[in-house]
């Protein structure tokens, strides 16, 4: 069943946004008594579909749900519209809460007053991807700020780092998984500087190594959401 995040409940009804109700009648074309799945406040309902003069969404029954166990924050660089797109639809599949994009000096993207409409279209894609991946939540995704902003007093820390002396992720796993909270850094195109990491390490952030390979910007966050998914897996 296709699956869809309600904006309000009422009654025994869900309100949906008009975006998805033109998806359930001109994409998916779905008629009355077809069945759809609903999220409302981290609960999932399975909701009958009746097209009339409106499109009603009415409730059928509650259903099973999981909901994650860990909570993951992935602190990113603003990046490239294309590359930005997949480090958000990617991150949402591999159980990301919450994403911070940052200004670090060596960003390539500039930020400038058409923040609101980048914001937009982000939420955009972490909604549908929650939507296509069967999650009960949406990542949270802030607005853009700077590396000063990232000085947080609860969970595990870490920064993606390529200085020869970082710990190994492998090494530092086991004090991850112990932690229900943790923050990932990931820097820029050309990485984060020196001053920098240093900030972030004053801050309590551990720098750690992800082996000898010097991967892409927008390949770092899969490539930790993936192993983290592999050892918290159930």
């Amino acid at each position: 069943m296709q699956r869809y995040f309600a904006v309000d409940k009422c009654n025994n009804s869900f309100v949906l946004a008009d975006s998805d109700l033109h998806h359930i009648c001109h994409v998916m074309r779905m008629k009355s008594g077809d069945f759809i799945e609903v999220v409302f406040e981290r609960v999932l309902y399975k909701c009958k579909v009746d097209i009339g003069a409106n499109v009603n969404i009415l409730f059928d029954s509650v259903m099973d749900s999981h909901d994650e166990s860990h909570s993951i924050v992935l602190v990113v660089p603003v990046l490239k519209e294309q590359k930005m797109d997949l480090v958000l639809q990617k991150a949402t599949e591999l159980g990301v809460s919450r994403i911070i994009p940052v200004v670090f000096e060596r960003c390539v993207v500039k930020v400038n007053d058409k923040e609101s409409r980048k914001l937009d279209r982000w939420n955009r894609i972490v909604k549908e991807a929650s939507e296509q991946c069967k999650r009960i939540s949406v990542p949270i995704i802030d607005n853009v700020c700077s590396i000063s902003d990232l000085n947080f007093s609860d969970g595990v820390k870490l920064v993606c780092s390529t200085r020869e002396n970082s710990k190994n992720i492998k090494n530092m796993m086991h004090n991850i998984l112990e932690c229900a909270k943790m923050y990932i850094v990931v820097g820029p195109e050309g990485g984060l500087s020196l001053d920098e990491e240093q900030v972030l390490n004053e801050m309590g952030f551990v720098s750690i190594s992800l082996g000898n390979r010097i991967m892409r910007v927008e390949t770092v966050p899969l490539f930790v959401l993936s192993i983290l998914n592999y050892e918290m897996m159930e």
